[in-house]
């Protein structure tokens, strides 16, 4: 199985390392924009050679689309007028209803399948590829009605071979539930490292005194704007929802504060803590 990865970031590089290891990706070809990421993905041995997009498409099984979302609206239509009927080009994106509008009637569309496999880190760029970065985790597949049945099951032996699970979602329903679990996340995170780094001009003391909750909150602050400006760009009507939601809840907060209603306030916190059985017992 010969496999290509447009885009060798976390996201590309650790699925090359997975597939590589597995034993799923014979030989896998690496296509980046960027010399410095190809260089590092070969010297890390996340890829097995670099080719331009015009040589690696014809010499791939499947294709896989890595890229910032805003890149892959350009680049998902040029890569399907490349493929011929065998071949399978999927993506690993965090936003996918602008993009299955835009391919809804290309003549191949059969040949895409939607992924999203629901795993990352705060870091970017080949360097920050890792082994088992998927193992155990979720892979969403989106509008699969759409795709052609065999490039579905290659698609879900590719994930399962990680090994990660599989759910199935419509686009939008994707995009919703992207923006409560993920996005949202990243948005509060930025946020609070900009409060922080406002009142707090001491950075020797944020250094000194940050513990592991601080550290944990704004873990995501450290993500690369390059990837979330065009996810914010592209998710933004769900992601207003859930903000107008989030900014509901800390207004309650500072009104409880200014009330000296601590009562309330312990209510509030219990009511927070329901995520401890959502998220299946784990503790905080």
């Amino acid at each position: 199985m010969t496999i290509t990865i447009v885009g060798i970031g976390l996201i590309g590089g650790s699925l090359g390392i997975s597939l590589k290891e597995n034993g799923f990706a014979k030989r896998i070809i690496g296509v980046d924009v960027v010399k410095e990421h190809v260089d590092k993905a070969l010297r890390r041995r996340l890829i097995d050679e670099e080719m331009s997009l015009e040589q690696a498409v014809p010499a791939s099984d499947i294709i896989i689309l890595a890229t910032p979302v805003d890149v892959l609206l350009g680049l998902l239509p040029k890569v399907l007028d490349m493929v011929d009927n065998e071949q399978v080009v999927m993506d690993v994106s965090s936003t996918k209803g602008r993009l299955h509008e835009l391919v809804a009637n290309h003549p191949k569309r059969a040949n895409f399948v939607s992924t999203h496999p629901m795993a990352g880190t705060e870091f970017s760029g080949p360097e920050a590829a890792i082994p088992n970065l998927f193992d155990h985790k979720c892979s969403v597949l989106c509008e699969v009605s759409k795709s052609a049945p065999k490039a579905v099951k290659l698609v879900r032996e590719l994930y399962e071979s990680i090994p990660m699970s599989l759910v199935q979602l419509e686009p939008e329903a994707h995009d919703v539930h992207a923006a409560y679990v993920s996005h949202i996340s990243h948005l509060s995170s930025f946020a609070l490292a900009l409060t922080v780094l406002e009142k707090e001009r001491d950075e020797d003391r944020i250094f000194e005194l940050a513990s592991g909750g601080f550290s944990s909150t704004v873990r995501l602050a450290k993500s690369s704007p390059d990837m979330w400006v065009p996810i914010f760009r592209q998710n933004r009507d769900n992601l207003l929802d859930v903000l107008d939601e989030h900014i509901n809840q800390l207004a309650a907060f500072r009104s409880l504060l200014i009330k000296k209603d601590f009562d309330t306030f312990y209510k509030k916190i219990e009511g927070a803590n329901e995520i401890r059985r959502v998220l299946g017992g784990a503790s905080g």
